[in-house]
């Protein structure tokens, strides 16, 4: 009976993240003894692990989804800090793909930094990157540790908060920590509000000199801080935590994330992430979602995430201050808008919600055109002008390298 209600319960945690039905992985070999410098939007430099192999559409499952193929093979992996309670070098390989922005005659916007959902990968916005690319919007799109095509070899921890440490160095050494929005769908909000919450942007008032008749000097004000608005889409925020799986035996749990792997489970959660089924549930969108399951590492990955915790984002969203889009499939079968999408308005101070009709779980893979655009139509509004603020980076090759000696 025990094991039952946990397999339920797993079921239930992958159908609520389906995001996993959205990614594809294949399994490199990881080695730091080959390292080139990329130069970035923030002009800092960052090193490049050359070991990585990018996904094979063709001979992986096989995908037969172009957009996919193309998203796979832009994929690179990058060697950033983290503390040495996550790895002992103090780095771990981190996988993205960058759309880059089209040249545009319109106004200049803030990069985007997208996170995938649970247990799934930058591929899952393969759809969507391109759409804002064409609209002259730069993206990241970024692997959470411990999933996607990120380093599974040689890591000590792939906990809620390891996730999010990788993620911060991660857009320290790609971004520069310069000025960015930040976007989540279904768990990869919960991941987004927690990011969010340590880094929003501020403005801070500096210490003023006076001449003696009241009147001020120095009026200049300093600011601290990069995320200066969040894009929500569908996006898990009011729960926290996994339930009592993270406190279940090592042998049961295993048993239990052998389930999340299992074709059938897979398939369920994809049909129910669609308000149109029929159309995107397909064999193809099962492969994608699957293949990252098979990579040496995964399992034990899992495992750390689950014992973990999991992310604990409810506290921390009526802090998100920051201008904010909430994006919401109308048919979302999986997290009612209704209830969940109005939570998000009424809890957060200066956020907007934007309906995505015919549309379920994933406005990202079902409706990306019409996603891009709202996005966009953010991105492009005042109150996100980019202020050309960015933080510069200490270059990372003496750190990097000298784990390598």
């Amino acid at each position: 009976m025990m094991r039952s209600n946990y397999i339920a319960a797993l079921t239930a945690i992958l159908l609520a993240c389906p995001q996993a039905a959205h990614s594809f992985v294949t399994p490199p070999k990881s080695s730091y003894s080959s390292l080139t410098s990329t130069s970035t939007l923030s002009a800092a430099s960052y090193q490049e692990d050359l070991t990585f192999t990018p996904p094979n559409t063709v001979t992986e499952g096989p995908i037969s989804e172009e957009l996919c193929t193309a998203a796979a093979q832009k994929m690179k992996r990058v060697m950033v800090p983290v503390s040495t309670d996550v790895s002992d070098t103090g780095f771990v390989g981190i996988s993205f793909i960058h759309f880059a922005a089209q040249p545009s005659s319109k106004k200049k916007t803030l990069p985007l930094l997208l996170v995938h959902g649970f247990d799934s990968s930058s591929l899952e916005y393969r759809r969507l990157g391109p759409q804002l690319a064409a609209m002259g919007i730069d993206v990241y799109a970024v692997d959470l540790l411990g999933w996607g095509y990120t380093q599974l070899e040689n890591v000590k921890s792939f906990s809620a908060a390891a996730k999010v440490e990788a993620l911060q160095g991660f857009w320290k050494t790609v971004g520069g920590n310069g000025e960015v929005v930040v976007g989540g769908a279904s768990l990869g909000g919960a991941a987004v509000i927690e990011f969010a919450a340590q880094n929003l942007y501020q403005e801070v008032a500096a210490v003023t000199e006076t001449d003696g008749s009241n009147n001020n000097n120095n009026n200049n004000n300093s600011s601290e801080g990069f995320v200066r608005g969040t894009v929500l889409i569908d996006a898990q925020g009011f729960v926290d935590g996994i339930g009592p799986m993270s406190f279940l035996p090592a042998p049961l749990a295993r048993a239990g994330i052998k389930v999340l792997q299992s074709v059938p489970l897979r398939n369920s959660a994809n049909k129910m992430s669609y308000y149109n089924p029929e159309t995107y549930a397909t064999e193809d969108a099962l492969k994608v979602g699957r293949l990252h399951c098979l990579r040496d590492g995964w399992e034990d990955g899992m495992l750390s995430f689950m014992q973990s915790g999991g992310f604990r984002p409810k506290e921390k969203v009526s802090k998100i201050d920051v201008p904010s889009l909430v994006l919401w499939g109308r048919q979302d079968g999986i997290l009612e808008g209704q209830e969940f999408a109005q939570k998000f308005i009424d809890t957060m101070p200066n956020a907007e919600l934007q309906w995505v009709e015919e549309c379920g779980h994933v406005p990202h893979l079902e409706q990306p055109e019409l996603t891009a655009r709202y996005i966009t139509d953010f991105l492009e509004s005042d109150k996100m002008t980019p202020l050309g603020k960015t933080a510069s980076v200490n270059p990372l090759f003496g750190n990097l390298l000298s784990f390598l000696n």
